[in-house]
């Protein structure tokens, strides 16, 4: 790929697969305008000490991923959140997503894998429109890749 690469998040396309819920996967749409998905936190990959006598000492840790997904009022997937919500807690149980991110712009794909649905907001705000509506869904881990 050129040095040219195209920043826009206009021709992403994420897809959602949910074990036992649904049988095929979903591919989300109608995103918040600004901030359609973002990090709830940076991975953290390694912790570390200083001793007394200066020395560092580090190691690995692992760390989970949660991202937050922000999806306009009249967004049709969030019916699928509904869905997975509901279920959820009519069944006090967790299903495990699993979803992929591409890029078309920059020539990526990331893959998210063993997920759940974390924190949900049921309701949009009522303002003059309707407030968007997040979910947040924590990863057990997110591969990055070319397309």
């Amino acid at each position: 790929m050129s040095g040219n690469a195209l920043i826009t998040a206009a021709d992403a396309v994420f897809t959602l697969t949910v074990k036992t819920l649904f049988n095929t996967p979903i591919t989300l749409e109608n995103w918040a305008t600004e901030n359609s998905w973002s990090s709830g936190q940076k991975v953290k990959l390694a912790a570390t000490t200083l001793s007394l006598d200066g020395k560092m000492n580090k190691g690995y840790i692992p760390s989970l991923y949660p991202m937050v997904l922000t999806f306009s009022a009249g967004s049709n997937s969030l019916l699928v959140f509904d869905a997975i919500a509901t279920a959820s807690r009519q069944a006090r149980t967790v299903y495990e997503l699993n979803g992929e991110l591409l890029l078309h712009g920059l020539g990526r794909r990331y893959t998210f894998t063993n997920g759940c649905l974390t924190d949900y907001d049921p309701v949009p705000a009522g303002k003059t429109t309707l407030g968007d509506r997040s979910v947040t869904i924590t990863w057990e881990n997110v591969l990055p890749a070319g397309l």
